[in-house]
């Protein structure tokens, strides 16, 4: 069964849209916290919403990919089963399901399913690029943010392996 994708719950429902609570959502994520506010409000202007009955399939692993969800209501689970393991987890608001995919080309690493009515922000690569195309500062501080990051990460992989390196003691005659 295909998303709802109009201003009308599953159910048949009319919903008021939470335009301004959208881009507050946006804000508090890590992904867009370095966008300036007019960027926010492009984005959240722009991006599908996208509603999903309980149970429906949001997306397959393997699937290709070319955007991110923001999940605004509801509960998604992703389901990853590798050789034979089934591994669950469930993302709630302000959760983000595809994070990699806004960003670069890649395939659905797990199926995402609605776990009760959702509402889902979709924000494809494409709207990602033009957003940052039109607020080059945001471009920036995003850049600027993402390399911290990596600085971080560089040093945590660094005090791992300097831990988990064997000790040699010099053993003089």
């Amino acid at each position: 069964m295909a998303p709802c994708r109009d201003t009308e719950l599953c159910s048949g429902e009319r919903v008021i849209m939470g335009f301004e609570k959208d881009i507050l959502t946006l804000a508090s994520l890590p992904t867009f916290a370095e966008l300036e506010s007019e960027a926010l409000r492009q984005m959240a202007a722009l991006a599908e919403t996208w509603y999903f009955r309980a149970g429906e399939v949001i997306f397959r692993e393997n699937d290709p990919s070319d955007s991110g969800f923001v999940v605004l209501s509801g509960s998604v689970v992703l389901d990853c089963s590798k050789h034979g393991k089934v591994a669950v987890s469930i993302v709630q608001p302000p959760g983000v399901l595809g994070q990699m995919s806004i960003n670069a080309t890649s395939t659905r690493s797990a199926t995402a399913i609605a776990l009760e009515p959702s509402r889902l922000l979709k924000v494809s690569r494409e709207l990602f690029r033009k957003v940052l195309e039109d607020y080059p500062q945001s471009a920036e501080d995003m850049r600027q943010a993402l390399a911290a990051r990596l600085r971080h990460f560089a040093q945590e992989v660094k005090s791992i392996t300097n831990a988990a390196a064997p000790r040699y003691h010099s053993i003089s005659g």
